[in-house]
């Protein structure tokens, strides 16, 4: 049956057709050509991709998806803290001089099952998921981010804590050759420490990150794994993690061990705590208004996510909460 002949198409007459032999000969060379040059990138492509920390599944964990609007990654990208790389915010270009493969993270301490785990083994043993959650630094500024990553709580149980911890210890890099200002004496105790208890790593909140905005982390986030816990103050989600420990001794993290007075263990947000040196009531808002004057909005206790993490600080009035 021939077509009808719509818009300018003409049906081609016999003559005009390829034979069926013809074409399915040259089809299949085409076929092997194509298979021959796809190969190899596909083996790359698959080896890339059993070490690459693919996106998760948007979490259902309550609290883990806030409706605030992420922060556009250029602004994340280019403001960091990683006094490993110096104390300004510009050290995205110094941070890639880190080099996170070969990775192993370590778990000892107060715990059955001590190990040692590559990273990309590690990540394969986790069920990945995207958070959305709010950080706010001490010093007063805050931003959004969609994090990709696995609960801190099914991290550690992997190492089986005994009855007796009651605290995390965690620790980042120590490597002078690629870290400048590891090897300068400012005082610093390096490697940087950070630690919390037990129940706060048992939180849902707590969050082990291995990408963002659907990529590997970046090497000024704290690739290729870091701890964020949206309801304290950024310093204390440690990153570039290398060895956690299990104990009952509270541990003395790295600001806490520079100025006590200012950098308290629990670091949890409050507005109505100021810092010794600038109220806390209000937070600077990446990637508003404009880079010189960006949105400054109301700092909330807990930075917001108190339904779901103020119990654990019951009964602890007498303790010094926040910084």
């Amino acid at each position: 049956m021939l077509l009808p002949r719509h818009r300018g198409f003409v049906h081609p007459v016999a003559s005009d057709i390829t034979p069926r032999a013809v074409f399915e000969a040259r089809r299949a060379l085409t076929l092997a050509a194509l298979g021959s040059l796809a190969a190899p990138w596909s083996v790359r492509a698959q080896a890339a991709a059993k070490s690459t920390p693919l996106p998760g599944a948007r979490s259902t964990v309550p609290g883990a998806v806030t409706m605030d609007k992420p922060t556009p990654l250029q602004d994340v990208s280019t403001y960091n803290n990683f006094y490993e790389f110096g104390s300004d915010k510009g050290i995205a270009d110094r941070a890639q001089a880190l080099v996170t493969r070969p990775w192993t993270v370590e778990i000892t301490g107060m715990v059955a099952k001590p190990l040692t785990l590559g990273i990309d083994d590690l990540i394969r043993k986790m069920t990945l998921e995207e958070r959305v959650v709010r950080h706010r630094c001490v010093e007063a500024w805050s931003m959004v981010v969609p994090w990709t990553g696995f609960a801190l709580r099914n991290l550690i149980a992997l190492a089986e804590p005994l009855g007796s911890a009651k605290y995390l210890r965690m620790e980042t890099f120590l490597d002078k050759t690629i870290a400048p200002a590891q090897g300068l004496d400012f005082g610093y105790p390096w490697p940087y420490v950070e630690g919390i208890t037990l129940a706060e790593a048992d939180n849902d909140l707590a969050f082990m990150v291995t990408g963002a905005y659907g990529k590997p982390l970046a090497k000024q986030f704290g690739a290729p794994i870091r701890l964020h816990l949206p309801w304290k103050y950024g310093f204390k989600s440690i990153k570039s993690i290398v060895r956690i420990e299990l104990t009952d001794q509270r541990p003395k993290s790295f600001w806490e061990n520079i100025n006590a007075s200012e950098y308290g263990f629990w670091a949890n947000v409050n507005p109505d705590v100021s810092h010794p040196r600038w109220s806390q009531a209000q937070e600077r808002v990446l990637g508003s208004g404009n880079w010189l004057s960006p949105d400054t909005v109301p700092t909330q206790i807990y930075n917001g996510y108190g339904e779901w993490v103020a119990g654990m600080y019951q009964g602890l009035e007498s303790e010094r909460l926040f910084v």
